[in-house]
């Protein structure tokens, strides 16, 4: 069972108590290599590498999401490491990043709107990845997808609750964000184990039958 917005942003309150501080360097960190690092060699070195640099640091975001469902598993506290663990198995997650990339680009080329439900649509792969270490590209995008079947207006409107956060974030020239992209990042690694825990259900019951 799905467990409502207002939960899931409990959980992941009660996720990161005492482990905000943590949360909020990995974030920095995350943000300042993502976008300074790219910004500096697009200055330094030449027109177009920034893209380049963004692209081979795909394995950084991945590591980044799946920081929140590993601490909201084992109840840890944050690491800068944890930064690194998408490098561990690079080819894997980059490549399979890629065709996210490529699938939702061909959707938004086509209609905005149905790229923006397919991009719904891929959003398990990164957790997928984490979960299943011998599933890779269209196996993780396709699982993903089955996953989300039925849930995308639910993560839709899970993310639709953080709204009026972004916008006070705003107001405080984007510090803010330090707090909230790990509270929505949390929310989201909850969100992810019940689509998960729904999906494995139906399949049991289907291999019973």
């Amino acid at each position: 069972m799905i467990r409502s917005a207002s939960q899931m942003r409990a959980a992941a309150r009660a996720a990161l108590s005492g482990k905000w501080g943590g949360a909020v360097l990995l974030t920095l960190i995350y943000m300042l290599v993502m976008g300074a690092v790219p910004v500096a060699a697009g200055y330094y070195l030449f027109n177009g590498s920034d893209s380049i640099l963004q692209f081979l640091l795909l394995p950084l975001s991945y590591s980044f999401v799946v920081a929140f469902l590993e601490n909201g598993r084992n109840g840890n506290e944050y690491k800068v490491n944890q930064l690194l663990e998408g490098f561990y198995d690079y080819k894997r997650i980059l490549l399979t990043f890629l065709l996210v990339g490529v699938y939702t680009l061909l959707w938004m080329l086509l209609f905005v709107i149905p790229g923006i439900i397919k991009s719904y649509s891929y959003s398990m792969t990164a957790y997928i990845l984490k979960d299943n270490p011998d599933l890779k590209y269209n196996g993780a995008i396709e699982r993903s997808m089955a996953m989300m079947k039925g849930h995308k207006f639910d993560l839709f409107y899970l993310q639709l609750t953080f709204i009026g956060w972004g916008l006070l974030c705003l107001l405080t020239c984007g510090i803010g964000f330090l707090w909230l992209s790990p509270y929505m990042s949390s929310a989201m690694a909850n969100f992810y184990e019940d689509v998960k825990a729904e999906f494995e259900e139906k399949n049991n019951r289907v291999q019973e039958i």
